[in-house]
C-alpha cells in the first residue's frame, strides 16, 4: 500500500463524478482537496494515459464551438472496480495509521 502519490486514485475518485477533461481533473482535485494537493501537466496526463492504457478509462474527442476538440476521460467498468479496491485499501491505510497516530497523545513525559 503506497497512497503517498496515488494519483491515478484521485483521478478515478473525480472521474467517478463523471467524464472529465485533464484541466477539470486536475482543478477539481485542487478544490477538493482544500488546495493541498495540485498536479501539474506532467503528473496528470501520463498517470491519464496509463490508466487509459491499462482499461481503467476511455478517451474521447468532443469538439468545441470555435476550439480545438477536447479529450475527455470517463471510467469504464474496471475501472469502477479499481476505484472500489482502492477505496477498500485507503481506508484500512488510514485505519493502521489512526491506530497508530491516535495513541500518540498518550507518550505521557516524552519530549517527542
Amino acid at each position: 500500500m503506497a497512497f503517498r502519490g496515488d494519483l491515478e486514485a484521485l483521478i478515478l475518485a473525480v472521474l467517478a463524478e463523471g467524464p472529465k477533461h485533464g484541466y477539470e481533473i486536475s482543478k477539481q482535485i485542487l478544490q477538493m482537496s482544500g488546495k493541498t494537493l495540485r498536479f501539474g501537466e506532467g503528473q496528470l496526463y501520463p498517470a491519464l494515459h496509463k490508466l487509459e492504457e491499462a482499461g481503467y478509462v476511455t478517451a474521447s474527442w468532443v469538439p468545441q464551438d470555435g476550439k480545438p476538440p477536447r479529450k475527455v476521460y470517463e471510467l469504464t467498468e474496471s475501472g469502477i472496480s479499481l476505484l472500489r479496491k482502492k477505496k477498500r485499501e485507503w481506508a484500512k491505510f488510514q485505519s493502521s495509521v489512526s491506530a497508530i497516530m491516535g495513541d500518540a497523545h498518550q507518550l505521557g513525559g516524552s519530549n517527542a
